[in-house]
Formats: structure tokens, C-alpha cells, sequence
């Protein structure tokens, strides 16, 4: 379950921007940061997702005119979003089928995590090596 991922993670620490944020700003906060993607929020909801695709397109879309622009207007709208206990398999599938890589973890209306495909892999695979362990311990005690 996804609860299980963010659980331990203060819904403070989510990097975050808000609506009216210029554009030029949130590319700073990527950068800073090192991350890929941070959640838009209007009105403590999630709004949409502003990523480096999002970035991308709108230079070649606009060029630097979209920078002074408020990341609400060309943030990916409306955001995929994922329930705490959607699975972890779910999760990776909807984001294969979507082609996307960050998926805010929404509780109702209140964001309360937000994950990568690296999140979800590492976990899978964490999985997986547990999974073989006790395998390999039953085994050996058969």
C-alpha cells in the first residue's frame, strides 16, 4: 500500500508550490531541490503537477515569454492523483499507462504524500528481496 511509503514522511516536508507562483520560480525550486516534479496547490488542494516536461514544452511552445507566467496556467491539469491504500502494483500500472512519474497521494480532499516511480520501484523491489528471503528461509527449514 502507498500508506505504507509515506508513512514516517511529514506532509510538510512535501515540496509544493501554489498556483500563483511564476513559473520562473518553480523551475528555481526543481533546480534547488534536484526534483522532477512538484504538486500545485490552490486553496490547499491539489491543483495539478508542474514537471520538467512541463518546462520543456512550454519554452519550445512559447519561449521565455512563459516564465514570467503563474505556474496555474501551464501546469499539467487535472492532477493523476492516487488514494493512500491503492496498491503499490496499482500505483506503478497507472503510472506505466499514463506515462507519468509523480503522483500526489490524496486522502480526500488533503494531499498527504507525494511519490516518484523511483519510490515505487525501490519498493517493489524491496518487496521482492523479502519475498525470496522467506522463501529461501522455508527452504532451508523443510
Amino acid at each position: 500500500m502507498i500508506s505504507r511509503l509515506i508513512e514516517g514522511r511529514a506532509s510538510s516536508e512535501i515540496v509544493a508550490s501554489t498556483v500563483d507562483t511564476p513559473v520562473r520560480e518553480v523551475i528555481a525550486l526543481l533546480a534547488e531541490r534536484r526534483i522532477g516534479a512538484v504538486p500545485i496547490l490552490e486553496n490547499g488542494r491539489v491543483a495539478g503537477i508542474f514537471s520538467e516536461r512541463d518546462v520543456i514544452y512550454r519554452l519550445a511552445a512559447e519561449g521565455d515569454a512563459c516564465l514570467d507566467r503563474p505556474v496555474g496556467e501551464v501546469m499539467t491539469s487535472p492532477a493523476i492523483t492516487v488514494d493512500p491504500r491503492t496498491t503499490v502494483l496499482d500505483a506503478l500500472a497507472l503510472m506505466t499507462r499514463r506515462r507519468i512519474r509523480h503522483l500526489p497521494v490524496v486522502d480526500g480532499e488533503a494531499m498527504c504524500g507525494f511519490i516518484s516511480i523511483g519510490d515505487l520501484v525501490k519498493a517493489r523491489l524491496d518487496q521482492i528481496q523479502h519475498e525470496a528471503e522467506a522463501m529461501r528461509e522455508y527452504i532451508q527449514t523443510a
